[in-house]
């Protein structure tokens, strides 16, 4: 969010002689919305830059001009150096502006949100999933068990994540998710299937805007009200594997399945280097240069593809991994195997049909 409001807030400043770059002027409005910056005085490598955004601002009104929204519009789409910036950046930016915008109609600043008039720009398919970066079963077990030769044996660095991994693949968790996984919300039977239900999410935001002060935000699941629960089924191969980490690692704090070397919060840093080193571990060469499984959120994508193929019914997949059916339909169906043949051979059958019609 702060990264859209501060792209778009270039063209909610008056030019002149004078004006610092556009660089400037957003690294000085990310400086000066952060919570913890409120009565300090700016960097003095980005004083001008703030001085001028406070003193040179446009009113919230000019935003419903033709020039000025045209220019707002702009910087949705486009990076610093003229060039299109990725499909997802521009949504991720214009959801931010639409918030401020709503929020600014609700205080009764602006009239009406101009950004629900204006026509959406088309960005490429870059929502869809790459299938070249999905993994199969065999592919998942190597790089699982190359995660566990990460790091020196005594401080089990890769080792207190593989079953971390493995609910991203198994279960098709969010990594945010993983993070904050307690003991509590496992059922694990001795056999059958078990259950996860998940309740939390702690993405990575950054103490500087959190509220707590804490490094990771403790917010409800995505798409979901604060209340509301995810029930995710895990087959067996997955409850053996969480039933041998707490074994080994035991309870981290909070009661959490993951934790730190001193049961702490997981960080993002740290399970990307895991993965980063593992992949070097369980891959070919060849492959280690390619997209394949390029990210640990790539295993909750196989998952996903997994069960897809396995012909389990679109909305089950979409309520098991917190998403709506039409995500599941735009993201995925590039991904899913045999709809092709399935389509050719319909279509084959009422060519024949209608040449027996003749």
């Amino acid at each position: 969010m702060a990264d859209g409001l501060a792209a778009v807030t270039l063209a909610m400043v008056k030019r002149g002689d004078g004006v610092p770059s556009d660089e400037q002027l957003r690294l000085a409005f990310r400086w000066g919305i952060v919570p913890a910056n409120a009565g300090e005085d700016p960097p003095a490598d980005l004083k001008a830059a703030y001085d001028w955004l406070t003193t040179m601002d446009r009113p919230l009104g000019d935003v419903a001009g033709a020039a000025v929204f045209e220019d707002v519009l702009y910087r949705l789409g486009y990076k610093l150096d003229g060039t299109p910036a990725a499909g997802d950046t521009y949504r991720r930016r214009r959801r931010a502006l639409n918030t401020a915008l709503e929020h600014a109609v609700v205080a009764g600043d602006l009239s009406g949100n101009p950004l629900q008039r204006a026509r959406r720009k088309y960005v490429g398919s870059n929502d869809v999933v790459d299938r070249r970066v999905l993994v199969n079963a065999l592919q998942a077990r190597q790089l699982l068990a190359a995660v566990s030769y990460v790091g020196s044996w005594d401080r089990c660095r890769g080792r207190r994540l593989v079953a971390f991994y493995a609910v991203l693949y198994y279960a098709g968790l969010r990594p945010a998710e993983a993070v904050g996984l307690r003991w509590s919300d496992c059922h694990l039977p001795e056999t059958d299937w078990g259950t996860l239900t998940l309740w939390e999410t702690r993405p990575v935001s950054g103490k500087q805007w959190t509220d707590s002060g804490e490094r990771h935000d403790r917010r409800g699941l995505k798409a979901r009200e604060s209340t509301k629960d995810r029930p995710v089924p895990i087959p067996p191969v997955l409850v053996g594997i969480l039933e041998a980490h707490r074994k080994v690692f035991g309870t981290a704090e909070e009661g959490r399945v993951f934790g730190n070397e001193r049961g702490g919060v997981v960080g993002s840093s740290t399970y990307w280097r895991v993965w980063e080193e593992a992949r070097k571990y369980g891959l070919p060469p060849e492959r280690v240069a390619s997209p394949l499984a390029g990210r640990p959120y790539d295993l909750r994508h196989a998952c996903i593809t997994r069960w897809l193929n396995a012909g389990v019914p679109i909305a089950e997949v979409a309520r098991r991994v917190g998403n709506s059916p039409e995500v599941i339909q735009r993201r995925y169906h590039g991904c899913i195997d045999g709809h092709e043949e399935a389509a050719n051979a319909k279509i084959a059958k009422a060519l024949e049909e209608e040449g027996d019609s003749l």
